[in-house]
């Protein structure tokens, strides 16, 4: 019997350790989306790097993209791309191929990838966490977090956050698939509260119609 007690009592030991770190986790995003959220407004300039070791693929030298968040609205830069959202309306414009796509309402995660635009929001929900290792990186203090999809059929089946001890500013994330992919993105630029203008979320219709671009 009694080690049957000892054994119920290390369970619920280990339970409330479990328990315990993923409340520290989960404050810990709180903190850094609140404090990251509260600027007028960020940019964000960011490398990014897909590898996927069994199908033999890496993107060297890295992928550079921006972004600037201003509440509910940005506009970003990523992959040839402009997206441009201004609360409402999206406008994706394919600059090689010169076709722009408008549509009602925001990116759709539907694919699995977690954009940049998402950066403070995407943890709220589908997520179990757990705090990682604190490391060192070129002097910079990194607290790691890690967050599982509660849907085990997602495609995402890992993601990493790279946080600054000091700033409580997210540094890097690292999102692992399901195929065997990783990507991951790291801020190497931030700038809050600038001095910018409303036309940067703003779609110019006309203006791009006189270049010749195709718009959906």
């Amino acid at each position: 019997m009694k080690k049957l007690g000892f054994l119920f009592l290390a369970i619920c030991l280990s339970f409330n350790t479990v328990a315990q770190n993923a409340t520290e986790a989960k404050k810990l995003l709180d903190e850094v989306s609140t404090k990251m959220g509260a600027y007028k407004n960020m940019y964000i300039g960011f490398d990014s790097t897909l590898t996927n070791e069994e199908a033999g693929i890496t993107n060297d030298p890295p992928i550079r993209g921006n972004i600037t968040i201003q509440q509910e609205k940005y506009n970003l830069k990523y992959l040839g791309n402009d997206f441009v959202f201004n609360g409402k309306k999206l406008a994706v414009i394919n600059h090689e191929e010169k076709e722009i796509a408008v549509t009602e309402g925001d990116l759709e995660e539907e694919d699995g990838f977690i954009y940049p635009s998402k950066l403070l929001t995407f943890y709220k929900e589908g997520y179990t966490f757990k705090m990682g290792k604190l490391k060192n990186s070129k002097g910079r203090k990194l607290q790691y977090v890690t967050l599982t999809p509660i849907d085990s059929s997602s495609e995402i089946i890992k993601v990493e956050l790279a946080i600054d001890a000091k700033t409580k500013h997210i540094y890097k994330l690292i999102q692992s698939g399901a195929n065997g992919s990783k990507t991951t993105f790291t801020i190497n630029v931030f700038k809050s509260d600038q001095t910018i203008s409303e036309k940067l979320f703003s779609f110019d219709k006309a203006k791009y119609q006189k270049q010749g671009y195709l718009i959906d």
